[in-house]
């Protein structure tokens, strides 16, 4: 097992997949021509910013809505992967401790 196959395992409850009920197939994500390294969870709320930011020619006040929600959801994702990491990470000093 790769080190990304072992933190996926990790990070997503078994029997779940990275893409929930909200979220774009990899299919809707290439169709809305999102750039890879913005294919994550939050991807969802991405495509309509994306299209809102077309329409008003990027005005920095316009779709002020839609940029919160997509900031905040990578927020939350982002403390999820420290918690996580955080958790795996004590579990490693955990299992080293008996050995010094």
């Amino acid at each position: 097992m790769t080190l990304m196959e072992s933190i996926k395992q990790a990070v997503l409850p078994s029997g779940s997949s990275p893409l929930g009920s909200t979220q774009l197939s990899h299919e809707e994500m290439a169709a809305a021509r999102l750039p890879m390294a913005y294919r994550d969870t939050c991807a969802h709320l991405l495509v309509p910013l994306n299209k809102c930011r077309y329409d008003t020619f990027y005005l920095p006040w316009k779709c002020e809505d839609e940029r919160h929600s997509y900031e905040k959801c990578q927020y939350e994702e982002f403390k999820k992967r420290v918690a996580k990491m955080e958790e795996l990470r004590a579990s490693k000093e955990d299992g080293r401790s008996g050995l010094n």
